[in-house]
Formats: C-alpha cells, structure tokens, sequence
C-alpha cells in the first residue's frame, strides 16, 4: 500500500466573485447608501436649524447689550429691518455691533463676534468677506439674517408671521430670523408653523 509523499502539494482553490455576484453587492451597497443619504441630510439640517436659532439669539443679545450700554439701539431712528425681508443690508448694523467702522459706538465695543465665512463668494455661517458682500451676516444656507429694531421705542414690532397672533404686534423691542432651508421669504403674514414658512428660524419663540 502507497505512503503518501510528505512533500506532496495540497491543492488550495481559490473562489472569485462572479460577474453578478459583483454586480449584487453593488447594487446592495448603493440600496444602503441611498437610504442613509436622507437621514444624514436630516442630521445635518437640523444642525444648521440648531446654529441659526443660536446666532439669533445671539443677535437680539447684542443689540440689547448696545442698548443697555449706550441707552438706545443701534442706527434705528424708527421701526427698521435689516436684512432680505427688510429695505437695508445688514451690514452697517452688525459693523456697530462688531465695532468695525462703528459710526454710533464710539467706545468699540464689541457686542457680537460672529466669524468671517470660509468662502468669501459663497458666504456660509458668519460675516462676509468679499466686496459683494462685506459685513454681511449669513446664516448657515447662505441667506443673510434678518433683524426688526423697535426704532420708535414702543416695545411694538410688526410680527412678520402674522398669521400665527392675528394683527397683534410683537411685545419686543427686537427680532431676529433666518429663511430657514429653502431660503425663502413667502411673504408677511404666511403662518410660521403650518405654512410655506415652516422652516425658518426666530429668536421670539
């Protein structure tokens, strides 16, 4: 009876993926990337959501700081917005806060410190930097923020969500938003929470 060899070879086969097995894990991995894709996009939302709601804030901070250091807000002689939904930029105001070129805080104090935007021609979270946009303050979609001063000093600002308190004014002396997602004003008086202007973010509630 034969002894097998003890130097014999042993035979090692090796598998490879076949052209539809390669194809299956392919269209598995992709089924998989597509259904984490919108809830890392939710994810992400509702961070920028989470930073807009702290920069208004913020913002309605500084501007009452400025008040309580100078006995009057910044620039408003009468009611007044600053921003897209109002009829000036914001820059002027947030240079008074920022105390850059400040014409009506001769002390240069520095009430806010947002950070310059890390694209100057594409302006994200912070103050732009590029002749098109200088001074400005962005919100995290790239719409500049919005703010109402109650230049009159009657603690009285229009509600820019009307529909959500009737025509009762605001009993504030200053307000703050952003856009929200879509980056859109739907018009005054489109209801905050129920309408197209569901997605933005106030500093009043």
């Amino acid at each position: 009876m034969p002894f097998p060899r003890a130097n014999a070879e042993v035979e090692v086969k090796s598998r490879a993926f076949t052209l539809i097995e390669l194809i299956v894990v392919i269209l598995i991995i992709a089924t998989l990337a597509g259904l984490a894709f919108p809830v890392f996009q939710s994810i992400q939302n509702s961070a920028k959501k989470a930073q807009a709601k702290n920069d208004v804030t913020q913002i309605v901070t500084a501007v009452n700081a400025f008040y309580t250091e100078y006995g009057k807000y910044p620039l408003a002689t009468a009611d007044t917005t600053y921003g897209p939904a109002g009829s000036s930029a914001n820059d002027l105001l947030f240079n008074e806060l920022r105390g850059v070129n400040a014409t009506v805080n001769p002390r240069q104090i520095v009430f806010i410190s947002p950070p310059d935007v890390k694209t100057p021609t594409k302006p994200v979270s912070g103050i732009g930097t590029d002749a098109s946009n200088l001074g400005q303050y962005f919100d995290p979609w790239g719409i500049a923020y919005n703010v109402a001063i109650d230049g009159g000093y009657d603690n009285q600002l229009t509600n820019p969500y009307s529909s959500n308190a009737g025509s009762a004014p605001l009993q504030i002396g200053v307000i703050a938003w952003s856009f929200g997602t879509d980056g859109k004003n739907e018009g005054a008086g489109t209801d905050k929470n129920t309408g197209k202007n569901k997605d933005d973010v106030i500093s009043w509630q």
